[in-house]
């Protein structure tokens, strides 16, 4: 049957930026992202209706949320929220936020479930035991959409609730809906009912009579809503008692009967006509006393003040219009999210016809409908209020103040407009309320108010005050007020007056706008004024000279013996006194004693210069340019590498979008097969639509079953092993195909992992068991490899995945902030010396204007943007281009949608657009027919500049691969010794010392430091107490193992620990980036990463480093750091040898689900047939082995079967 499809919306709520919906367990689960940072959840029922939305996480920073909201694909649980700073991963659900059993089914959360081994409401992979009956329950669990509520009224006066699926009762509410108030009776629960006497009904003649009960057992909750209606069967009855509300009075409840209805219905009341006449009788009696002025006036609503308010609510709201005393029933409706009850709130004080105000309660974040209601009547036309963050800030400026105060303070921050007042904290006195200026929401400017008692200076506290409650702000400093010594008046100049003032430096930081400057002069017995134009402050070593000037227009005279000069800083005035007379006899008296000195000062220097000259004859000329030049370099570098080191701290990353992580199959297969492309390929192919087929193949099947018997697949392995011609990589090879083959039997494969590792102990304990798992030499150790890979997977897409790719953005980011070679891809910041750029010269920062416009690739995309780009002047066009999507995917979220090679730049300019090109000719040809490649300097592009991104034609050459016959910043040998245009050195040789940049890799180490400490700390730390399964069970193995082998060098088993994690997987991804990332590992980040893998092994290393000055920078960068980091390292093995041993339950549980999580990943059909490869070309001995074991008979004729199984394919040409 066709339904028509519902119109009206769904869900409406303010400022929706972004919608992701998914269904859960038949309900539609609807994520949505606001443009001030909220994550929301709301729940459709089969009506879709929305459940009040909850909200799920805010960003602190208010950032709108991007667009494409996204689960993560790995595990449900989780959701991406991309922002313009960072990307979130959150949990789809608060289940712990509901204490109870029935709070939580009741929550209606498809999401959550009672766990029954903890008692606790929780997501379904956070509860132990949930896969055993009733382990986990949730509202699939929960009673049949069919229950309802039924009511009865036994007794006069009294009425009982009870549900039509008798349970014993946890909670039971009636609540009575009358016209003007809502009554919540005292109720009584015996079992499977409740019941109460109508003590508090207020009886109405209009029937608008509504009862509300709500009931709960220990695993549902209900609610209905009902409305007394008159019965059709006795409806004369009601002219006798008018309504049926009086009926429940009288204890005549057999004419009436209770509707359920929805809780927003309207009392309607379908009575007799007696019963409609004598309400016509009652509106006419209402209508005269209207008439007469007696009855109550409609009110109006001119404004609501204030109508942005915080989430704390706010105590005192103010309504203004008219006829407010003579109305009664006012209240106040407030409505916001769909979903959500609205708030109904009484008036709070009427103050007169014009004026009441209103308190209103706390809530969330969004903008609500309010609107005033009066008599019964409708609604007055809604308003909106914004209910918004608490205040912040972030910068005030200036942040100093003089004592006399009155300056003039700016603070920036966000939802600015909520707040009260400022407050100044002063310890020595009261709070005091400081006065403010207009402003607006991300701006409060106040002036600052006197400290005349605090002699010294002093920091006081900036607080703000929002409704009763105080907000810590920013601290402002207090200084004594400034000290002015005198001043200069110039009138030669006449009209025109220049005047000079002198002060003392002091930490105000005064600008010009905040000083005035007057002077007054008499003029018989009258005092005048003339107000000085401030045109500049300079400051020296000694003193400030503030520069006034001012122009007369009128022909008066001044008597300038009169004069008096004065300054003011807001509330501080002082009178400067003019310069003494005698400074101009100091003057005469030092003046020739300073001519003296000058005259010995070049009596000396002529003598150094006469002396130095003729040294200078036993160099020559250029070798004395050389030194010259070398000589000002040094120093030069030394000193910007020592102030880049104290001053320069790279911002951490804006935006990176969405952590582009691999899924989990080429994670797995990258970290499998990282050196065998063809084989990744191989199984990152579909699996087939049906896999019927391969079930029904007998050879796969038997193949499958022999190698899941555990005695033949560790004597085939130890065969295998002993062949001279099965290589190391073969071993890798194999160890890879069987981990692929048994990924969904991780409980069979942790066995056989366990067996062969004891093996391995056995063969090296007797020679240096130190050394085991050092290599990967065996079928065991990349096995082991692989079994970390696949069970730390979550663990390290959830905690280590995004502090890592911070890193390598990090990186990149640091990298491109100075010059890099386009040939080499040597930089000027790096942390390895092999890739050092020091043949760099002179550089500076561009910023240009990029237009991109609206292409078909870009859906996301708006019509057309322009964004500003910082790029190098020694930037090429190539890496301009680079820096520009970049930029544009920063600012957006999301990629451009065409690749480098794709896009053109072009200059826009006045006179004429011209495309830019690597190469061009206008290239600059330098010896030996070398091409260098153009760069932003190169077509004297500057500040400001307009540049145009367009597709390029598709036939059109890729500019950005380059031969030897091109060069950028390291130029060729012989141009080495060319002149250099320079600064102060023109026609001067240029010479480089690798050496001299060295500080480059300390400035970059220390940039990017907390970094790498974030990344370090979240690999060797333990998030809630809590160590993943994998790392806890695999130690605690090898801690058994030593103890039974009687090993008591604690040394040993922490080699073996080291062995097996950090060296073993976490140096693999700290190194491979592209192994968990979508992303193109340069030669460049990849010789970065060896450095801090370095750093990282360092750490877990138990020998003691001694470095002298000659050790590779490598090692020198990270030495202070290391011996922390292996204090951090020893609390982590000791923490997690301290943790609970795991059960077999608990570790079989976790193996199980990592195994279902995997399922239909791979094709193991292709690494059946792989192994079965191995089997065959070494079949003589391993049958030859399983002939001498005891007990192999069956599984001889087994493989035997298999064998023929697999020749009879092979003679169909099955391969």
């Amino acid at each position: 049957e066709a339904r028509s499809i519902k119109k009206l919306p769904t869900l409406i709520h303010s400022g929706l930026v972004a919608v992701y919906g998914t269904v859960v367990l038949n309900r539609i689960v609807l994520f949505l992202g606001t443009d001030d940072g909220q994550l929301l959840k709301a729940i459709l029922n089969e009506d879709m209706k929305s459940n009040c939305p909850e909200v799920l996480y805010e960003i602190e920073e208010e950032t709108s949320i991007f667009p494409k909201l996204r689960l993560d694909p790995v595990n449900n649980n989780y959701i991406y929220l991309p922002s313009a700073n960072k990307v979130r991963r959150i949990p789809v659900a608060n289940c712990g936020r509901f204490a109870s059993e029935q709070e939580c089914l009741s929550a209606k959360d498809p999401y959550c479930g009672w766990c029954s081994f903890s008692q606790r409401c929780t997501l379904k992979e956070n509860c132990t035991h949930s896969n055993r009956i009733n382990g986990w329950y949730n509202i699939s669990h929960a009673p049949d959409k069919d229950l309802k509520i039924l009511l009865s009224f036994p007794a006069k006066y009294q009425v009982v609730v009870t549900a039509n699926v008798s349970k014993i009762l946890t909670f039971c509410m009636i609540k009575i809906v009358t016209a003007v108030e809502i009554f919540y009776e005292n109720v009584v629960v015996k079992n499977s009912s409740c019941f109460c006497n109508l003590t508090t009904l207020t009886i109405t003649d209009n029937d608008c009579l509504v009862l509300e009960a709500s009931l709960s057992s220990s695993s549902w909750n209900i609610t209905q809503t009902f409305q007394l209606k008159n019965s059709s069967v006795l409806q004369n009855l009601c002219f006798c008692v008018t309504s049926c509300s009086r009926c429940i009075h009288k204890g005549e409840c057999a004419s009436c009967e209770w509707i359920r209805v929805s809780p927003v219905t309207t009392c309607q009341v379908k009575g007799s006509p007696l019963c409609r006449k004598q309400r016509l009788v009652n509106i006419l009696r209402s209508a005269l006393l209207r008439l007469s002025g007696l009855g109550g006036k409609h009110i109006s609503i001119q404004s609501i003040e204030p109508l942005w308010i915080s989430t704390l609510g706010k105590s005192e709201i103010t309504v203004k219009g008219e006829n407010f005393t003579r109305a009664s029933g006012i209240k106040l409706i407030l409505t916001g999210i769909t979903g959500c009850k609205p708030d109904v709130i009484k008036v709070r004080n009427v103050l007169n016809d014009t004026q009441m105000t209103f308190a209103l309660p706390p809530t969330r974040k969004e903008a609500k409908s309010i609107c005033i209601q009066a008599n019964g009547k409708k609604c007055s036309p809604p308003m909106t209020l914004h209910y918004v963050s608490l205040p912040s800030c972030s910068r005030i400026t200036p942040n100093t103040s003089w004592i006399s105060g009155g300056r003039k303070i700016t603070t920036t921050g966000r939802n600015f407009n909520v707040v009260d007042s400022v407050i100044i904290s002063d310890d020595q006195r009261s709070n005091l309320t400081v006065s403010r200026c207009p402003g607006n929401a991300s701006e409060y400017h106040y002036l600052t108010p006197s400290l005349s008692h605090a002699a010294e200076g002093k920091v006081v506290d900036m607080m703000l005050k929002v409704d009763t409650t105080f907000i810590p702000c920013v601290k402002l400093h207090y200084h004594p007020d400034p000290v002015f010594i005198n001043y200069q008046l110039h009138t030669e100049l006449d009209p025109d007056l220049e005047l000079k003032i002198y002060k003392e430096n002091d930490n105000l930081n005064i600008s010009k706008t905040e000083v005035e400057v007057y002077l007054s002069y008499m003029t018989g017995a009258q005092t005048k004024k003339i107000w000085f134009s401030v045109q500049n402050i300079t400051k020296k070593p000694d003193r400030s000279t503030i520069l006034c000037k001012f122009k007369r227009e009128g022909t008066d005279k001044i008597d300038f013996s009169t004069v008096k000069v004065f300054v003011k800083l807001g509330n501080f005035e002082h009178e400067v006194k003019p310069t003494s007379s005698h400074i101009y006899l100091y003057v005469l008296i030092l003046l020739p004693i300073v001519v003296g000195v000058i005259i010995v000062s070049f009596s000396s220097f002529l003598a150094a210069f006469i002396v130095t000259r003729y040294k200078s004859k036993e160099l020559t000329r250029k070798q004395s340019q050389q030194l010259e030049l070398l000589e000002y370099e040094i120093r030069k570098e030394i000193r910007e590498g020592f102030a880049e080191l104290q001053m320069d701290e790279l911002d951490v990353v804006d935006s990176f979008g969405t952590v582009p992580f691999l899924d989990y199959k080429h994670f797995a297969l990258r970290t499998f097969f990282p050196e065998s492309g063809g084989f990744a390929s191989i199984f990152s192919e579909e699996m087939p639509q049906s896999r019927d087929q391969t079930s029904k193949d007998e050879s796969f099947n038997m193949l499958h079953a022999l190698i899941c018997n555990k005695n033949f697949l560790v004597t085939l392995i130890h065969t295998l092993e002993k062949q001279k011609n099965f290589s190391v990589k073969d071993r890798c090879l194999f160890a890879s195909f069987l981990t692929i083959a048994l990924q969904t039997k991780l409980v069979y494969l942790t066995n056989i992992l366990e067996v062969l590792t004891r093996d391995l102990m056995e063969q090296s304990s007797n020679v240096q068991p130190k050394l085991l798992l050092r290599r990967t030499e065996s079928v065991v150790e990349k096995l082991l490899t692989n079994w970390m890979s696949v069970c730390l997977s979550g663990f390290l897409r959830e905690t280590i995945g995004e502090p890592f790719y911070l890193l390598v953005t990090t990186l990149n980011q640091r990298i491109n902030k100075g010059p890099v070679d386009a040939i080499t891809c040597k930089a000027l910041y790096t942390l390895n010396e092999d890739w050092l750029l020091w043949q760099v010269s002179e550089f500076k920062t561009v910023t240009v204007n990029i237009i991109f416009e609206k292409i078909p690739e870009n859906e996301s995309g708006d019509a057309s943007q322009t964004i500003q780009v910082n790029v190098l002047d020694c930037d090429t066009i190539g890496q301009a281009k680079e820096k520009s999507l970049q930029a544009f995917f920063n600012k957006n979220g999301f990629l451009y949608g065409l690749q480098l090679d794709e896009i053109g730049l072009e200059l826009v300019s006045e006179e004429q657009q011209r495309e830019l090109l690597d190469i061009d000719g206008s290239s600059e040809v330098m010896e030996d027919g070398i091409r260098k490649l153009n760069t932003i300097s190169h077509y004297e592009i500057s500040n400001g500049a307009t540049i145009k991104v367009f597709k390029k034609k598709a036939n059109t050459r890729s500019d950005v691969d380059y031969s030897d016959e091109h060069c950028h910043l390291i130029l060729p040998d012989s141009e080495a010794n060319k002149d250099v245009k320079g600064a102060g050195h023109k026609g001067k040789q240029k010479f480089k010392v690798k050496e001299m940049y060295l500080t480059k890799l300390l400035s970059t180490k220390v940039a990017i430091h907390s970094v790498v400490e974030k990344l370090f700390r979240s690999i060797w730390s333990l998030p809630n107490n809590k160590a993943p399964v994998a790392i806890k069970y695999f130690f605690d193995f090898l801690d058994a193992q030593a103890e039974s082998k009687k090993i008591t060098d604690p040394d040993v088993v922490h080699i073996w620990k080291t062995n097996s994690l950090p060296l073993r997987f976490w140096v693999n991804i700290l190194k491979n980036p592209q192994f968990v990332f979508d992303i193109k590992k340069t030669s460049h980040i990849d010789g970065c990463l060896s450095v801090i893998a370095q750093a990282f092994m360092d750490a877990f290393s138990l020998t003691e480093q001694t470095l002298g000055k000659e050790a590779p920078t490598n090692k020198l960068l990270y030495a202070k750091d290391i011996p922390l980091y292996k204090k951090e390292v020893k609390a982590y093995y000791k923490a997690i040898r301290d943790l609970p041993p795991l059960t077999t339950a608990e570790v079989e549980e976790f193996l199980a689900q990592e195994s279902k999580k995997h399922e239909n990943e791979f094709n193991e059909k292709v690494a059946l047939f792989e192994i079965y490869k191995y089997i065959v070309k070494y079949y003589d001995e391993i049958v030859s082995k399983l002939e001498r074991e005891r007990g192999f008979e069956e599984v001889q004729k087994q493989l035997q079967q298999v064998k023929a199984l697999f020749d009879e394919k092979k003679k169909c040409k099955w391969h």
